[in-house]
C-alpha cells in the first residue's frame, strides 16, 4: 500500500536554481491545439481588433487559409509550456530577447515546447540565481512557430548549495532586419485600410516618430487569471493568493505576458495596420502589475526596413511602453539618472509588419 509520504514524492516541485546545468534540455508537457475559441477567448481578454486575426475573409483576402492565431497568443501558450519546468520556483521573469516567430499557427495546430539551458549565474544574495534559456515552440508537422530566450530569477532550494561558475550568453542586441521576412504565399496588394480601420501604411512613419495610444484599461483579477490558465501558466505567483499574502507584495502578480497583450491591443489605435509582430528585440518587465492597475501604452519607431524581395510590406521596429496609473502623452520612460521611472511596467522593443503603397 502506498503511503503518504510516497504519494507526496509524485508531486512535481519544480526545478530549484541547482538543478538546471549548462547544456541540459528540457522536453515540456503538455501539448496544446489551438482552436477558434482560444482566438475568441483572447479578444474577449484584450479587445485585439487587428483584422488579419480577426476575419477570417480578411485574412483569405491577403493569402492566409484561415484567420491566423494571434501572434502574442502563440507565444503564451509556448511560454506557459516552459513554466512547470523553468519557472515554477521563479521570484521574477527578467526579460526576453532574439523572439523570433516562424510558421504562422491557425486552429487546429498543436502545439508543443523544448527549453535548452544557455546560461547561469547566482545572484549576490545566495538564495537565487539567473537561468538563460533558449525555448522553441513546434506545431505538429515540427515546424518551428516560435523561438526565443527569456531569463529568470529561480529560488535556490539549499541557500548553502555551491553557486556555479557564472555564465552570461551574448546575446545580440537586436533581430537583424534582413532576417525578417513576410510568410510564404502571402500577397498584400489586396490589404483593405479601409476595413482594417486606418490609412496609415508602412511608408507613413518616420524613425522618432511617437504615438500616443491614448485609451487605458484596468486589469481585473478574474481576466489576469484567466488569461493565466488560457495559457496553461501554472506559476504559482499568479495564482495563489494563500501563499503570495506572506511575500514580497502580499498579493498575487500579473502574468507579464498579459500586460504586453494589453499594450499591443491598445497599439491598435495609431497602428492598426501593424498586423503582424515579425521579431521582439527584448524586454523588460520594469515592474509589477497588479489587479486594479490601469494600463497605458504609447510607442515610438525606432527604425523601419524593407522586406527582402518585397514591395508590398515593410517592417517598423518599435519601442512600446506600458504604464500604470498615468497616462502616456509626453510621458518619459525613465529619470535623468536612467532609472526606469515608478509608473514604468514594461519597455517592450520589436518588429511589427505593415503593407506599403503599392
Amino acid at each position: 500500500m502506498t503511503n503518504r509520504a510516497e504519494a507526496m514524492d509524485k508531486s512535481n516541485r519544480g526545478y530549484f536554481f541547482e538543478d538546471f546545468s549548462p547544456g541540459q534540455t528540457l522536453f515540456h508537457a503538455t501539448p496544446r491545439t489551438v482552436t477558434a475559441g482560444d482566438l475568441a477567448l483572447y479578444a474577449a481578454l484584450y479587445g485585439s481588433r487587428f483584422p488579419v486575426t480577426s476575419s477570417t475573409a480578411f485574412a483569405a483576402a491577403i493569402g492566409h487559409p484561415d484567420a491566423p492565431i494571434d501572434d502574442l497568443l502563440v507565444f503564451h501558450v509556448v511560454f506557459g509550456k516552459t513554466v512547470p519546468d523553468i519557472s515554477l520556483n521563479a521570484v521574477a521573469n527578467l526579460g526576453y530577447a532574439d523572439v523570433r516567430f516562424g510558421t504562422p499557427v491557425y486552429p487546429g495546430d498543436t502545439l508543443r515546447a523544448s527549453s535548452e539551458v544557455i546560461g547561469l549565474r547566482e545572484n549576490s544574495n545566495g538564495r537565487t540565481g539567473t537561468v538563460y534559456v533558449r525555448s522553441s515552440g513546434t506545431n505538429q508537422r515540427g515546424e518551428t512557430v516560435l523561438d526565443y530566450v527569456r531569463w529568470v530569477m529561480v529560488r535556490k532550494r539549499d541557500p548553502a548549495a555551491p553557486a556555479p561558475e557564472p555564465m552570461v550568453p551574448d546575446l545580440a542586441d537586436s533581430v537583424a532586419a534582413e532576417s525578417l521576412s513576410l510568410p510564404s504565399g502571402l500577397d498584400l496588394s489586396a490589404y483593405d485600410t479601409e476595413l482594417a480601420g486606418a490609412p496609415y501604411l508602412w511608408d507613413d512613419y518616420a524613425p522618432g516618430e511617437r504615438i500616443d495610444h491614448i485609451d487605458g484599461v484596468t486589469i481585473e483579477e478574474s481576466e489576469h487569471m484567466m488569461a493565466t490558465r488560457l495559457y496553461q501558466n501554472t506559476a504559482r505567483v499568479h495564482f495563489n493568493q494563500h501563499v503570495e499574502k506572506d511575500g514580497r507584495f502580499g498579493r498575487r502578480i500579473v502574468y507579464g505576458g498579459h500586460v504586453i497583450s494589453l499594450a499591443r491591443a491598445l497599439s491598435f489605435n495609431g497602428l492598426a495596420n501593424a498586423f503582424s509582430i515579425a521579431a521582439i528585440n527584448g524586454g523588460r518587465h520594469v515592474a509589477p502589475s497588479f489587479a486594479g492597475d490601469t494600463i497605458y501604452a504609447w510607442s515610438e519607431v525606432l527604425d523601419k526596413a524593407e522586406l527582402p524581395g518585397r514591395e508590398d510590406a515593410g517592417a517598423l521596429r518599435l519601442r512600446t511602453a506600458a504604464t500604470k496609473d498615468q497616462n502616456c502623452a509626453a510621458f518619459p520612460l525613465k529619470d535623468q539618472e536612467g532609472n526606469h521611472l515608478p509608473s514604468v511596467v514594461l519597455d517592450l522593443d520589436y518588429w511589427v509588419l505593415l503593407p506599403r503603397k503599392v
